[in-house]
């Protein structure tokens, strides 16, 4: 995997599947050789069992990836409300502290050769009143995978999101279209994963179908692995991508001059600023 480290797996909006295409990707790099680890930083929408709560997301990550790591790594917060992460953490009485996360990430990081960690929602959730997801993937220092919808508008969304991730200094390696369903895909599902490159320049790493035996909430991986790997480039991956590249070879993405030299260093000052103050 050259230069990288871990890769971050965000979506165009909740609900469109990161939890299994993280799942396919941890699965597919561990089939490689790669000494691969997960973590689901934040859970919001928590099932309770036995008296305490669990994340789904993250015993289906660890599931696929096979790895016993403690759950209190993999997934630092656990919240019940189906909510963004701030407001559930404001119903319940929960401070979200950004350094816990961090320091989790950096232990999976010793223990583990690469990283697959997965975010909630999309890239403007946020996750405590003044930290974006976005904001974690720029203080974790990793390049992204969008997961999208197959159907019509996963266009628009898709290059909202990529713009955004170049706006605020976040590297892209690739696009996964998810939840594809042959028996009814249309024209939109058939033209949008090429179209998706033509105007980003951003590679669609693979179109994953519906898979019905794979199960989040009861952990059944099932085919997983094999409809992953005969659908999924992760070879495409390979290296560090550099924000240039995408500039020089998308007609949709270019940012305005200010986007570059203006937004992206107040953004991340604000990030440095964040992390810093949660960290004293």
């Amino acid at each position: 995997m050259g230069e990288v480290k871990g890769i971050f797996v965000t979506g165009t909006d909740t609900g469109v599947g990161k939890t299994v295409v993280a799942a396919a990707l941890a699965a597919l790099l561990k089939a490689e050789g790669i000494d691969v680890g997960v973590m689901k930083p934040v859970q919001s929408g928590g099932v309770c069992e036995n008296g305490r709560l669990v994340s789904e997301d993250s015993r289906f990550l660890m599931e696929a990836a096979g790895v016993d790591d403690d759950p209190g790594l993999v997934n630092p917060y656990c919240l019940e409300p189906p909510l963004s992460p701030n407001v559930a953490a404001r119903v319940t009485g929960t401070h979200i502290d950004i350094g816990v996360i961090l320091s989790a990430f950096q232990e999976l990081r010793r223990r583990h050769e690469m990283v697959v960690v997965e975010g909630a929602g999309g890239l403007l959730v946020p996750i405590t009143d003044d930290f974006l997801v976005a904001d974690l993937i720029l203080a974790l220092d990793l390049p992204a995978v969008v997961v999208a919808r197959p159907g019509l508008g996963t266009i628009n969304h898709t290059l909202l999101t990529l713009r955004c991730m170049l706006q605020m200094g976040i590297r892209a390696l690739g696009v996964v279209i998810n939840g594809y369903r042959a028996e009814t895909a249309g024209l939109a599902e058939e033209t949008s994963p090429a179209e998706i490159e033509r105007l980003s320049g951003v590679p669609v790493l693979g179109v994953m179908p519906y898979v019905p035996s794979v199960n989040v909430e009861r952990a059944e991986v099932g085919e997983l692995v094999e409809v992953a790997r005969g659908c999924l480039g992760v070879g495409r991956m390979r290296g560090k991508p550099r924000l240039q590249d995408f500039y020089q070879s998308s007609p949709a993405l270019q940012p305005p001059r200010s986007w570059k030299e203006i937004e992206q260093v107040t953004h991340e000052d604000h990030v440095q600023r964040v992390i810093e103050e949660e960290l004293l």
